[in-house]
């Protein structure tokens, strides 16, 4: 049975004005607080106040410029904005900012660099403030904490009262890509405040954060963008023509808001609840909502002036609802696709054992395409590149510091994916006659997942080489052999470790080194139970027998003489994967078989040395072609010397 969905914005809306923030903030808005410090910049001011029995620290901006005389001009990002360029990915490239709150905001910015330095810092808990204009460059300044040490558990606050909408729709998708990012603003408008609507006419502007509507009696959250922009069309035809621009008197608001909270005082307007819809518990909480606001039928029939059909609006809303709810679903549970999608690669590990059973390999089987099994195998293949190529575009959507990426289940996962699949794109490619596939026609999220791989095992050293300049060689074996566990990605690392010269008299120095890589690998034994019990007996002592040499052969003779250190990091790979099944009796060429290959581009490697060879053969000898055949063989045998083909 399917469950039904249902928006929850009165239930959000009473837990926020229920909170004493919304107070809080506005009284350093309005200096009703004590110990505020003040401070004045070019058409703009500011407060900051430290709350004396808690970490709280309280942000309120104050634009001097005429809110009735801004411009709805925006500035492009290509005019290259300070602060705000970690925004820009490579398919969001430009999004557009409000001209006067990003002048306001860049005149200042020196100060306000001061201020996040030697002000406030990330261990307290930070609410950024302001009223109108001053909301806007309130929501900037929060955007720029966001690229910078406020990415840890105290992540800022932004509380903005009646301020106009700031930004595009692609700001409004680079903050949005970012459920914690987005998290971080929440807009109080009253529906009696023409300032919020301002932009809504120029059709380019775009809300983002969580909205809270007011009116005189109630209030109701949205979070849904595309039905923010919808209520704040719909509150700017039912505004008196009259009134200018009158700000609302928040103070008033916020204070009677929580009260009825508090007390439980709300009236509940209901709109049109027989209507039949597609989903009739959405419909109702929307027809809740509207009627919250004062938005229902009635008030379409009392006073039929009103440009607006608040009908059509419900429809609107709900079908807006449904797709923000799925949208919200499928960015909230990845892990659980993931999980369904490894089901396709167990396919085809199955097929890659399959042609092993027939005596070839699972690349030249899916080349020839003469098999069943060739044909089946088909659907699983695309159904994993699908799901790899929307993953790989949403993590260069996501804004984010320096290159984009996965975490680092989604990147090994994501690597075991390009290791077994993007050997048979390169079958399927060359079979139909192409060439220079490494060049010109490799596909884009193979290039990026391989990159990003690599950008990891580079950080990755990079602690390991820390680890070691700090003589922590316990954790740094630890580590070693975790990281063989898990994914026998470190080699490189280890290499660079254990093989340099200069550290061997160093590492020597340290006895109880030994003991501990001693204690870890035989602790990794007993962790690791993966071999078959017909197996365990000859493949332990196996490992025993090479625990026992890579432990005690250094304690013999010199350090300095001979390679005892220096082979160590391939005799702890040796008893680690002979505990795992792949040594013992069946010895290192199993092992060897049974792994994908690391580098997932070999096969077109192959295929353009064989091309190579037949160019070769068709012309007299030609020095450039011989160079690049030396080549290949070169980069074969360096794969086949470190077992990784």
């Amino acid at each position: 049975m399917r469950s039904e969905i249902f928006s929850s914005g009165i239930e959000l809306a009473t837990l926020v004005t229920s909170s004493i923030l919304l107070r809080k903030s506005w009284d350093v808005i309005s200096s009703d607080h004590e110990d505020i410090i003040s401070y004045k910049g070019e058409g703009l001011s500011w407060k900051l106040y430290k709350e004396s029995h808690s970490d709280l620290n309280i942000i309120a901006f104050e634009a001097t410029f005429d809110s009735s005389k801004l411009s709805g001009d925006l500035v492009p990002s290509s005019e290259k904005f300070l602060h705000f360029d970690f925004l820009c990915t490579e398919i969001n490239q430009i999004f557009s900012i409000n001209r006067t709150a990003l002048s306001l905001f860049h005149k200042n910015h020196q100060r306000l660099d001061q201020l996040k330095c030697y002000e406030i810092n990330s261990s307290s808990r930070l609410i950024v403030t302001g009223h109108g204009l001053g909301g806007s460059v309130a929501s900037l300044f929060t955007i720029s904490l966001l690229d910078s040490v406020w990415l840890g558990k105290n992540r800022p606050l932004c509380i903005t009262f009646g301020s106009p909408l700031i930004g595009d729709k692609n700001l409004q998708q680079a903050i949005s890509r970012s459920p914690i990012w987005n998290s971080c603003f929440l807009d109080v408008v009253s529906v009696k405040d023409p300032l919020p609507r301002l932009f809504i006419a120029n059709h380019t502007y775009m809300p983002f954060g969580t909205f809270l509507f007011c009116s005189d009696i109630n209030s109701v959250c949205f979070e849904n963008p595309d039905n923010v922009l919808e209520l704040l069309i719909a509150m700017d035809s039912t505004r008196d023509q009259n009134q200018g621009f009158k700000s609302a008197n928040y103070g008033n608001i916020v204070k009677n808001l929580n009260h009825k909270t508090i007390s439980n005082d709300f009236i509940t307007v209901a709109g049109n609840m027989t209507r039949p819809e597609s989903n009739s518990v959405l419909a109702s909480s929307i027809s809740l909502q509207l009627g919250t606001l004062g938005l229902t039928p009635h008030m379409q029939v009392e006073q039929p002036q009103q440009n607006i059909d608040i009908i059509t609006l419900e429809g609107k809303m709900i079908k807006l609802e449904q797709k923000f709810i799925y949208q919200k679903k499928v960015m909230f549970s990845p892990s659980k696709k993931l999980n369904l999608i490894k089901r396709d690669m167990v396919q085809l590990e199955w097929y890659k054992k399959g042609g092993k059973n027939r005596g070839i390999g699972y690349y030249d089987s899916y080349k020839r395409n003469v098999s069943i099994l060739d044909h089946d195998v088909v659907k699983f293949i695309k159904n994993l590149t699908y799901y790899w190529k929307s993953m790989v575009e949403e993590a260069k959507i996501m804004p984010q510091k320096g290159s984009a990426g996965f975490r680092k289940s989604w990147l090994y996962a994501g690597t075991s994916y390009r290791r077994m699949v993007e050997p048979l794109v390169i079958a399927e490619y060359y079979s139909n006659g192409g060439k220079d596939y490494m060049t010109k026609n490799r596909p884009k999220h193979f290039v990026l997942l391989e990159e990003w791989f690599w950008n990891e095992m580079t950080r990755a050293r990079t602690r390991y080489v820390e680890a070691m300049l700090t003589l922590d060689f316990g954790t740094l074996i630890n580590n070693m052999i975790l990281s063989r566990q898990q994914t026998m990605v470190y080699e490189e690392m280890e290499d660079y470790l254990l093989s340099d010269d200069e550290n061997y008299e160093d590492i020597s120095k340290y006895p109880s080194f030994f003991c501990v890589v001693d204690d870890q690998i035989r602790l990794s034994s007993k962790e690791l139970n993966v071999v078959e019990e017909n197996e365990e007996n000859v493949s332990n002592s196996y490992f025993e027998a090479l625990v026992d040499e890579c432990i005690h052969s250094p304690r013999k003779g010199s350090v300095m003489e001979g390679n005892n250190i220096k082979g160590f990091g391939s005799r702890v790979d040796q008893a680690i994967l002979s505990r795992q099944g792949s040594f013992g009796s069946k010895g290192r060429k199993q092992n060897v078989e049974s792994i994908l290959t690391t580098d997932s581009c070999f096969w077109a490697h192959v295929e353009e040395a064989l091309l190579l060879c037949k160019e070769l053969k068709a012309t007299e000898e030609n020095e450039e072609t011989m160079q690049k055949l030396v080549k290949f063989e070169k980069y074969v045998y360096e794969l086949l010397e470190n077992y990784e083909v």
